[in-house]
């Protein structure tokens, strides 16, 4: 990824729903004015959520989201309509289309009470208005096929899309301008090669936002460069899985935590991971550990979510604990079997399902916890990593 982009997670996803051949495809394409979608007359040509990242004006940075229809039928159309439920759970916008020459159906009524129930903003497209001279108090009428009110739409749909407030900083806030922060980066068999991952990328351009310097260093140098620095650092942000190394080298006057740990308070869920973390020591015999990624990658041999984490899981509890994975876009939906989940950073998640997950964890009543915590939580230097945080002194 160049460092110019913009992240996927950092983006607005802007979900299109409604019935088949409602034209939801057609309003994307003519919203993008690109072929993103396959249209077609026949219904269910869309059988798979598509995606496209663009920029998208007036709105900038994007994640455009064409969903199957939210009527089809038997298997394979549950199928695709679970599918299209998931997808809103990514969702920032919705756009509901609806076909003008039919109206509003009880599928296009049901998904309207689902955007409002998880607060989804969202605007009804009134689709084929070119046959209709209707116009609509709850929509916009649109025509994909004559171009009308296309604009119209896509500044609603920007409207609907601004932040509320500033997004979290990731460490911006805890340095001072002319501030000097070290960031360990384990260079290893299960490192990327020829590049560093995301969360280290963003933490780099926060700090120099900050007008702070980044002093970027592998685990294995680390003490030599802290013994080489005239003036100590102000922070030190490591990766997780090397807390138990460099917990020993950063004395205890400099200010250490981790980057896993950063984008848990930048997704908005770090308050609830230190709470969770507790149900680590409550850990049985039996009990299963949902240990869950946000995204995708070739495992190696030493891998932090499905090799490092369960040992030392199992190795702090000496407990004969059951371990299940999951990554991606997949999240079970059932989670009364576990008694514990552990999630990365969330950083190729948008917030929005960061926080689906999060939310679905306490409905179930489920202890949720993140990669970081976890670690340095069973490192016993829990306290120490959040000491950087002023505001949760009171968890500490």
């Amino acid at each position: 990824m160049s460092l110019n982009s913009t992240p996927v997670s950092e983006r607005i996803h802007i979900g299109f729903f409604g019935r088949r051949n409602a034209g939801k495809s057609s309003v994307v394409n003519a919203v993008t004015n690109q072929q993103v979608s396959v249209v077609s007359d026949v219904k269910g040509t869309t059988t798979d959520p598509v995606t496209k990242t663009m920029e998208l004006l007036p709105m900038g940075p994007v994640v455009i989201i064409d969903t199957p229809g939210f009527d089809d039928e038997g298997a394979l159309g549950e199928q695709r309509v679970k599918r299209t439920k998931q997808t809103l759970n990514r969702t920032d916008v919705a756009v509901l289309v609806v076909d003008a020459t039919v109206g509003k159906t009880a599928a296009d009524n049901e998904l309207i009470e689902i955007f409002k129930s998880k607060q989804i903003p969202f605007v009804i497209a009134y689709n084929k208005s070119d046959a209709t001279v209707k116009t609509y108090g709850d929509g916009i009428s649109v025509s994909a096929l004559n171009n009308t009110n296309i604009n119209l739409l896509k500044e609603t749909i920007a409207r609907l899309g601004k932040s509320d407030g500033a997004s979290r900083p990731i460490c911006s806030d805890l340095v001072n301008t002319g501030d000097t922060a070290v960031l360990v980066v384990p260079i290893d068999s299960a490192a990327p090669k020829g590049r560093l991952i995301l969360p280290q990328q963003q933490t780099i351009r926060d700090l120099l936002d900050a007008g702070a310097s980044a002093l970027v260093v592998r685990d294995t140098e680390l003490k030599d460069l802290l013994g080489g620095l005239v003036n100590p650092p102000s922070l030190v942000i490591t990766d997780s899985q090397v807390f138990g190394k460099v917990k020993d080298i950063v004395p205890d006057n400099i200010r250490l935590t981790s980057f896993s740990i950063l984008m848990a308070r930048s997704k908005g869920f770090l308050e609830t991971a230190v709470k969770g973390a507790a149900a680590i020591e409550t850990l049985s015999d039996g009990d299963k550990v949902l240990i869950s990624e946000g995204c995708t990658h070739h495992r190696q041999c030493d891998d932090i979510g499905t090799v490092k984490i369960p040992r030392w899981l199992k190795n702090y509890t000496q407990k004969d604990i059951i371990i299940e994975t999951s990554s991606g876009k997949g999240f079970p939906e059932d989670l009364s079997p576990y008694s514990l989940i552990i999630h990365c950073g969330g950083c190729m998640l948008n917030e929005r399902e960061v926080q689906y997950r999060r939310k679905f964890a306490e409905d179930s009543g489920v202890p949720f916890t993140n990669y970081g915590i976890a670690i340095a939580y069973m490192q016993g230097i829990l306290k120490r990593t959040l000491s950087v945080f002023p505001d949760l002194q009171d968890l500490i």
